[in-house]
């Protein structure tokens, strides 16, 4: 008997645990001594986006099989990426509810069918006892039964699936006792939620996404707890938000078709990091507590948005520039200077990031500006490319401009 083989079944099923589902089981063929020792895994994932018709069909058949005799007690996770119209809900209902019966932690379904087929989802994933992580994404319906009690979730993450109607979160939310991780991303397509509804007394983190053709009309959220806020709103009609006060809130990333953001930002009012990208006028906002911005180059000059939010932040230590993950620089407004000089300016900015500086007149005005009243700033870093803007120049121009703080390093990268 080799050295490995004389090892005992739990730390053989350890090293197993060290490669994919796939290559577990077919260690299976190396003697009996294997054949079996993948049935007593505790995290099991299959299939892929690849997947072809015949290997598909293989997994369905080697499912249907073998997980009903799968060996470990408890399931720590259970993850499954079907992309193909063999993969029938009646199959995946039962996958689900056998992983379930052994103490399921973790479930992970990715679906996509043509034709569509979301009804996949057994009854009794609502009433788990065991289950701590919920992902689910594609085409899968969320038909939430009346009775639902899942009371050890703390993470639901929802991608593009279908809900049943308007009441289906919320119903699924409300039972979740200690809720603290969701992310909630619509469908661009045939999804009829209308009223978006998050209610969680006990949530940290909280995600949402809303592409630009859904036709949602109203959003309420109530959720005192939150420390991490992220919304991407990308619907440019008018729709209502009803957010309540996050008194905790620390982090907030904002990326907002929606030209009233009043229903947003002035419940966030405590937040201490800012991402923002929006159109709408802000002045008049007061952030008590913000130390650290970031303000997408889409925006900054719209409206004197970057105005408004200096003024906007008393105790700002670090202002970054930058380009947001998938947007493209857009014409900038004319820079007006501020009739008053930003009391952040004035008293508490340390930290100045510009990144993409194209030494554009607006961008460099800007830059002028801050180091110009900036009393108490340490560093200001230019990052830029060499196609963008002559480096020499760009140094030669901002190094002689006037600064208030002696102490300020200039960086260019």
């Amino acid at each position: 008997m080799d050295l490995i083989s004389a090892l005992s079944d739990d730390l053989l099923a350890k090293i197993l645990l060290l490669v994919p589902t796939k290559v577990a089981v077919s260690t299976g063929i190396l003697s009996k001594r294997w054949e079996y020792l993948w049935m007593w895994l505790p995290k099991l994932e299959y299939g892929h986006r690849d997947c072809s018709e015949s290997e598909c069909e293989k997994l369905r058949c080697f499912l249907d099989r073998n997980l009903p005799l799968h060996r470990a007690p408890d399931i720590e996770s259970f993850r499954l990426e079907l992309c193909n119209s063999r993969f029938k809900p009646e199959s995946i209902n039962t996958w689900v509810v056998v992983a379930l019966s052994h103490c399921l932690r973790e479930l992970d379904i990715s679906y996509e069918s043509y034709p569509e087929k979301p009804d996949i989802l057994p009854s009794n994933l609502y009433t788990s006892k065991s289950l701590v992580i919920l992902k689910l994404e594609g085409d899968i319906l969320l038909d939430v039964p009346r009775m639902v009690s899942l009371p050890s979730l703390k993470t639901l993450m929802l991608q593009r699936v279908r809900y049943l109607n308007d009441e289906t979160l919320q119903r699924l939310l409300s039972n979740c006792p200690i809720l603290e991780d969701l992310v909630v991303r619509l469908s661009e397509y045939g999804d009829t939620m209308q009223k978006l509804t998050v209610v969680v007394p006990s949530l940290q983190r909280l995600t949402l996404y809303i592409p630009y053709n859904h036709e949602l009309y109203e959003y309420v959220i109530g959720t005192p707890s939150l420390k991490y806020f992220e919304l991407v709103d990308y619907i440019d009609n008018d729709h209502d938000g009803l957010i309540e006060n996050m008194p905790y809130l620390i982090e907030a990333y904002v990326d907002c078709c929606c030209p009233d953001i009043y229903c947003l930002m002035g419940s966030n009012t405590s937040v201490k990091r800012l991402t923002i990208c929006s159109v709408a006028i802000l002045d008049g906002l007061v952030f008590n507590e913000l130390e650290h911005l970031e303000v997408c180059l889409c925006t900054v000059l719209f409206s004197n948005q970057l105005v408004q939010l200096l003024n906007a932040s008393f105790k700002l230590k670090r202002l970054d520039i930058s380009l947001m993950d998938g947007h493209v620089p857009r014409y900038m407004d004319d820079w007006n200077q501020p009739s008053t000089v930003p009391e952040c300016l004035l008293s508490s900015l340390q930290s100045l990031n510009w990144l993409e500086y194209t030494g554009e007149p607006q961008e460099r005005d800007i830059v002028v500006y801050i180091l110009k009243h900036a009393r108490h700033l340490k560093t200001a870093t230019i990052t830029s490319l060499e196609s963008d803007v002559p480096k020499f120049e760009m140094i030669k121009e901002l190094a002689l401009s006037p600064r208030a703080s002696t102490t300020c390093q200039l960086v260019f990268e």
